[in-house]
């Protein structure tokens, strides 16, 4: 399995901007599609972006179209998620995870959340007003 670390979380005022990164070691980056869920406070965990192994197939959860932007660099084995026009409802841990779709690179949905094997620890957001 694929170990995952995130960083790059942090404090930003409402309006800003924030990047951050999943980096991942052990077996091929590239078998993975990648996601990024996120936990509120006091709610469940929510999916919010995923990405086939090329890049070719990205998806988003609706409250966050258009203002974040998931990327991965297979050759620096790390995922991103670049995060503008952050509101406060965005305040969260943001947690990377893994699933295995071998090379498969055209996606019509994203992996169900108990489709990936491998989570990272989780980096915190807080978008302040």
């Amino acid at each position: 399995q694929v170990q995952l670390v995130e960083s790059g979380g942090g404090k930003v005022k409402a309006g800003g901007s924030l990047r951050l990164s999943c980096s991942a070691s052990g077996e091929d980056f590239s078998n993975y599609t990648m996601g990024w869920f996120r936990r509120r406070p006091g709610e469940e965990r929510e999916f919010v972006a995923a990405i086939s192994w090329g890049g070719r197939s990205t998806f988003y959860a609706d409250s966050v179209k258009g203002r974040f932007t998931i990327s991965r660099h297979n050759a620096k084995n790390t995922l991103y998620l670049q995060m503008n026009s952050l509101k406060p409802g965005d305040t969260a841990g943001y947690y990377c995870a893994a699933s295995r779709t071998l090379r498969v690179d055209l996606l019509l949905d994203p992996p169900p959340e108990g489709r990936y094997s491998s989570w990272g620890q989780g980096a915190w957001v807080t978008v302040s007003s």
